[in-house]
Protein backbone atom coordinates (compact mmCIF):
# COMPACT_ATOMS: atom_id res chain seq x y z
CA UNK A 1 0.00 0.00 0.00
CA UNK A 2 0.99 3.50 -0.63
CA UNK A 3 0.05 6.68 0.85
CA UNK A 4 -1.25 9.65 -0.17
CA UNK A 5 -1.99 12.68 2.33
CA UNK A 6 -2.21 9.94 4.86
CA UNK A 7 -5.12 7.68 2.83
CA UNK A 8 -3.48 4.15 1.70
CA UNK A 9 -3.83 3.52 -2.01
CA UNK A 10 -4.57 -0.24 -2.25
CA UNK A 11 -2.92 -2.26 -5.23
CA UNK A 12 -5.03 -4.82 -6.83
CA UNK A 13 -4.25 -8.08 -4.50
CA UNK A 14 -5.48 -5.59 -1.64
CA UNK A 15 -9.06 -4.23 -3.57
CA UNK A 16 -9.04 -8.05 -3.88
CA UNK A 17 -8.61 -9.32 -0.40
CA UNK A 18 -10.72 -6.44 0.85
CA UNK A 19 -13.69 -7.16 -2.19
CA UNK A 20 -13.28 -11.21 -0.70
CA UNK A 21 -13.68 -9.53 3.01
CA UNK A 22 -17.06 -7.50 2.00
CA UNK A 23 -18.42 -10.12 0.18
CA UNK A 24 -18.65 -12.50 3.33
CA UNK A 25 -20.18 -9.20 5.18
CA UNK A 26 -22.91 -9.00 2.26
CA UNK A 27 -23.59 -12.38 2.70
CA UNK A 28 -23.89 -12.69 6.37
CA UNK A 29 -26.27 -9.92 5.88
CA UNK A 30 -28.03 -11.93 3.63
CA UNK A 31 -28.76 -14.82 5.69
CA UNK A 32 -29.42 -11.70 8.83
CA UNK A 33 -32.47 -10.40 6.24
CA UNK A 34 -33.74 -14.00 5.74
CA UNK A 35 -34.65 -14.32 9.63
CA UNK A 36 -35.88 -10.42 10.28
CA UNK A 37 -39.89 -10.58 11.23
CA UNK A 38 -41.61 -10.26 14.08
CA UNK A 39 -40.54 -12.38 17.10
CA UNK A 40 -36.80 -12.61 16.71
CA UNK A 41 -34.03 -11.13 18.74
CA UNK A 42 -31.30 -9.11 17.85
CA UNK A 43 -29.07 -12.18 20.01
CA UNK A 44 -30.39 -14.13 17.18
CA UNK A 45 -28.38 -11.81 14.48
CA UNK A 46 -25.41 -11.86 16.59
CA UNK A 47 -25.70 -15.56 16.46
CA UNK A 48 -25.95 -15.61 13.16
CA UNK A 49 -22.86 -13.56 12.31
CA UNK A 50 -20.76 -15.29 14.63
CA UNK A 51 -21.81 -18.54 13.28
CA UNK A 52 -21.11 -17.73 9.94
CA UNK A 53 -17.35 -15.89 10.75
CA UNK A 54 -16.64 -19.63 12.14
CA UNK A 55 -18.04 -21.08 8.89
CA UNK A 56 -15.68 -18.67 6.89
CA UNK A 57 -12.70 -18.94 9.13
CA UNK A 58 -12.62 -15.53 9.94
CA UNK A 59 -12.51 -12.50 12.79
CA UNK A 60 -15.46 -10.21 13.62
CA UNK A 61 -14.32 -7.29 12.92
CA UNK A 62 -16.23 -4.94 15.42
CA UNK A 63 -15.65 -7.45 18.49
CA UNK A 64 -13.18 -6.09 20.91
CA UNK A 65 -12.67 -3.38 19.08
CA UNK A 66 -12.07 -0.53 21.65
CA UNK A 67 -14.24 -2.97 24.00
CA UNK A 68 -17.06 -3.09 21.62
CA UNK A 69 -18.56 -6.28 22.76
CA UNK A 70 -20.20 -8.04 19.83
CA UNK A 71 -19.78 -9.06 15.82
CA UNK A 72 -22.30 -6.83 14.71
CA UNK A 73 -24.18 -3.57 16.10
CA UNK A 74 -28.20 -3.80 15.75
CA UNK A 75 -29.87 -0.19 16.20
CA UNK A 76 -33.53 -0.87 16.52
CA UNK A 77 -35.72 2.01 15.55
CA UNK A 78 -34.32 5.53 17.16
CA UNK A 79 -30.71 4.23 17.73
CA UNK A 80 -28.71 5.26 15.14
CA UNK A 81 -25.60 3.35 15.17
CA UNK A 82 -23.58 0.99 17.92
CA UNK A 83 -26.94 -0.96 19.31
CA UNK A 84 -26.22 -3.92 21.06
CA UNK A 85 -27.81 -7.22 20.25
CA UNK A 86 -29.87 -8.28 22.93
CA UNK A 87 -33.07 -10.85 24.25
CA UNK A 88 -35.72 -8.04 23.25
CA UNK A 89 -38.45 -9.69 20.55
CA UNK A 90 -38.56 -7.22 17.51
CA UNK A 91 -42.51 -6.73 16.83
CA UNK A 92 -44.57 -5.88 13.82
CA UNK A 93 -43.42 -2.19 12.38
CA UNK A 94 -39.72 -1.94 13.84
CA UNK A 95 -37.00 -1.18 11.92
CA UNK A 96 -33.28 -2.51 12.56
CA UNK A 97 -30.01 -1.62 10.95
CA UNK A 98 -27.19 -4.09 11.57
CA UNK A 99 -23.51 -3.04 10.74
CA UNK A 100 -21.03 -5.89 10.77
CA UNK A 101 -17.67 -6.46 9.43
CA UNK A 102 -14.94 -9.10 9.07
CA UNK A 103 -11.65 -9.48 9.27
CA UNK A 104 -10.08 -11.69 6.20
CA UNK A 105 -6.33 -11.94 5.40
CA UNK A 106 -5.57 -8.90 7.34
CA UNK A 107 -8.15 -7.04 5.45
CA UNK A 108 -11.41 -5.70 6.99
CA UNK A 109 -15.01 -5.60 5.27
CA UNK A 110 -17.59 -3.17 6.29
CA UNK A 111 -21.38 -2.71 5.86
CA UNK A 112 -24.59 -2.17 6.84
CA UNK A 113 -28.80 -2.28 6.09
CA UNK A 114 -31.70 -1.21 7.58
CA UNK A 115 -34.66 -4.50 7.48
CA UNK A 116 -38.35 -4.01 8.21
CA UNK A 117 -39.79 -6.10 10.48
CA UNK A 118 -42.99 -7.33 9.03
CA UNK A 119 -44.83 -3.86 7.47
CA UNK A 120 -44.22 -0.86 8.42
CA UNK A 121 -45.63 2.49 8.48
CA UNK A 122 -45.54 4.41 5.36
CA UNK A 123 -42.81 7.37 6.57
CA UNK A 124 -40.68 4.67 7.73
CA UNK A 125 -40.51 2.94 4.19
CA UNK A 126 -39.62 6.40 2.89
CA UNK A 127 -36.83 6.99 5.77
CA UNK A 128 -35.38 3.46 4.43
CA UNK A 129 -35.74 4.15 0.79
CA UNK A 130 -34.25 7.49 1.17
CA UNK A 131 -31.57 6.68 3.35
CA UNK A 132 -30.22 3.81 0.55
CA UNK A 133 -31.18 6.27 -2.29
CA UNK A 134 -28.93 8.69 -0.47
CA UNK A 135 -25.74 5.61 -0.24
CA UNK A 136 -26.17 4.94 -4.24
CA UNK A 137 -26.12 9.23 -4.99
CA UNK A 138 -23.25 9.30 -2.76
CA UNK A 139 -21.32 6.47 -4.59
CA UNK A 140 -22.03 8.07 -7.70
CA UNK A 141 -19.56 10.76 -6.40
CA UNK A 142 -16.55 8.35 -5.34
CA UNK A 143 -14.44 8.74 -8.45
CA UNK A 144 -10.95 10.22 -9.04
CA UNK A 145 -10.87 13.78 -9.68
CA UNK A 146 -13.74 14.32 -7.06
CA UNK A 147 -12.81 14.99 -3.46
CA UNK A 148 -14.59 13.40 -0.59
CA UNK A 149 -16.63 16.10 0.18
CA UNK A 150 -18.45 15.82 -3.12
CA UNK A 151 -19.65 12.68 -1.61
CA UNK A 152 -21.40 14.09 1.76
CA UNK A 153 -22.66 17.08 -0.45
CA UNK A 154 -25.27 14.88 -2.44
CA UNK A 155 -26.38 13.11 -0.29
CA UNK A 156 -27.30 15.81 2.04
CA UNK A 157 -28.97 17.16 -0.75
CA UNK A 158 -30.98 15.04 -1.70
CA UNK A 159 -31.61 13.89 2.27
CA UNK A 160 -32.97 16.96 2.90
CA UNK A 161 -34.87 17.66 -0.41
CA UNK A 162 -37.06 14.62 1.19
CA UNK A 163 -37.30 16.08 4.28
CA UNK A 164 -34.99 14.43 6.78
CA UNK A 165 -31.64 15.01 7.90
CA UNK A 166 -28.23 13.61 7.97
CA UNK A 167 -26.64 12.50 11.25
CA UNK A 168 -23.18 14.71 11.68
CA UNK A 169 -21.51 12.97 14.38
CA UNK A 170 -20.67 9.93 12.53
CA UNK A 171 -19.07 9.54 9.06
CA UNK A 172 -17.74 6.94 6.66
CA UNK A 173 -13.91 6.22 6.51
CA UNK A 174 -11.31 5.10 4.42
CA UNK A 175 -11.36 1.06 5.32
CA UNK A 176 -8.20 -1.48 4.54
CA UNK A 177 -5.94 -3.36 7.04
CA UNK A 178 -7.56 -1.17 9.86
CA UNK A 179 -11.33 -0.63 9.87
CA UNK A 180 -10.86 3.40 9.72
CA UNK A 181 -8.20 4.72 8.22
CA UNK A 182 -8.42 8.21 6.61
CA UNK A 183 -10.19 10.04 4.95
CA UNK A 184 -13.67 10.64 6.53
CA UNK A 185 -16.56 10.29 4.52
CA UNK A 186 -18.64 12.81 5.19
CA UNK A 187 -22.52 12.55 4.78
CA UNK A 188 -22.67 16.18 4.57
CA UNK A 189 -20.80 19.25 3.37
CA UNK A 190 -18.28 20.57 5.91
CA UNK A 191 -17.20 24.03 5.65
CA UNK A 192 -13.42 23.18 4.56
CA UNK A 193 -11.51 21.30 1.48
CA UNK A 194 -11.87 18.07 0.95
CA UNK A 195 -9.28 15.51 0.49
CA UNK A 196 -9.00 14.47 -3.46
CA UNK A 197 -10.01 10.84 -4.04
CA UNK A 198 -7.41 9.02 -6.29
CA UNK A 199 -7.45 5.45 -7.78
CA UNK A 200 -6.65 2.86 -5.45
CA UNK A 201 -8.85 4.42 -2.42
CA UNK A 202 -11.42 1.95 -0.47
CA UNK A 203 -13.93 4.05 2.00
CA UNK A 204 -17.01 2.90 3.21
CA UNK A 205 -20.08 5.30 2.43
CA UNK A 206 -22.89 5.13 5.29
CA UNK A 207 -25.32 7.97 5.58
CA UNK A 208 -27.40 7.58 8.63
CA UNK A 209 -30.34 9.63 8.40
CA UNK A 210 -33.40 10.98 10.96
CA UNK A 211 -37.04 11.41 10.41
CA UNK A 212 -36.28 14.32 12.93
CA UNK A 213 -33.26 16.26 14.31
CA UNK A 214 -29.79 14.86 13.17
CA UNK A 215 -28.13 15.15 16.73
CA UNK A 216 -27.59 12.27 19.13
CA UNK A 217 -26.97 11.20 22.58
CA UNK A 218 -25.16 8.45 23.57
CA UNK A 219 -26.67 5.94 26.14
CA UNK A 220 -25.34 4.68 29.71
CA UNK A 221 -24.00 1.39 27.73
CA UNK A 222 -21.20 4.09 25.88
CA UNK A 223 -21.80 2.73 22.71
CA UNK A 224 -25.51 2.79 21.22
CA UNK A 225 -26.08 6.33 19.83
CA UNK A 226 -30.25 7.43 19.79
CA UNK A 227 -31.80 10.61 18.11
CA UNK A 228 -32.41 13.35 21.07
CA UNK A 229 -35.78 13.73 20.13
CA UNK A 230 -36.48 10.09 20.02
CA UNK A 231 -37.70 9.98 15.77
CA UNK A 232 -36.18 7.11 13.97
CA UNK A 233 -33.02 6.72 11.46
CA UNK A 234 -31.89 3.81 9.09
CA UNK A 235 -28.53 3.09 8.23
CA UNK A 236 -26.63 1.99 5.20
CA UNK A 237 -23.11 1.22 3.93
CA UNK A 238 -21.23 0.16 1.31
CA UNK A 239 -17.45 -0.35 1.04
CA UNK A 240 -16.31 1.38 -2.16
CA UNK A 241 -12.82 1.04 -4.77
CA UNK A 242 -12.12 3.88 -6.43
CA UNK A 243 -10.60 2.66 -10.21
CA UNK A 244 -10.59 4.03 -13.09
CA UNK A 245 -13.71 2.68 -14.50
CA UNK A 246 -15.37 4.69 -11.51
CA UNK A 247 -16.67 3.22 -7.81
CA UNK A 248 -16.40 -0.41 -7.47
CA UNK A 249 -19.03 -1.17 -4.71
CA UNK A 250 -17.23 -4.10 -2.74
CA UNK A 251 -19.99 -5.46 -0.55
CA UNK A 252 -21.77 -7.89 -2.94
CA UNK A 253 -23.18 -10.46 -1.55
CA UNK A 254 -23.40 -13.67 -4.01
CA UNK A 255 -27.17 -13.25 -4.95
CA UNK A 256 -25.67 -10.26 -6.17
CA UNK A 257 -26.09 -6.28 -5.89
CA UNK A 258 -29.62 -5.02 -5.21
CA UNK A 259 -31.87 -2.87 -3.41
CA UNK A 260 -32.98 -3.66 0.04
CA UNK A 261 -35.22 -0.60 0.69
CA UNK A 262 -38.90 -0.81 -0.42
CA UNK A 263 -39.04 1.20 -3.74
CA UNK A 264 -42.23 2.41 -3.38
Amino acid sequence: MKKYRGAFIKNEREIGCLAEANRMVANILDAVGDIVKPGITTSQIEDIAQNMCKEYGVKPAFEGYYGYPFATCCSVNEQVVHGFPNQRPLVEGDIVSVDMGVVYDGFVGDAARTFMVGEVAEDVRKLLRVTEEGLYIGIQQAHAGNNVYDIGAAIQKYVEGEGFNVVRRFVGHGVGAKMHEKPEVPNFRPKMPGMPLHNGMVIAIEPMVTMGTWEVDILEDKWTAVTRDGKWAAHFEHSIAITPDGPKILSVSDRGLKRYAPQC
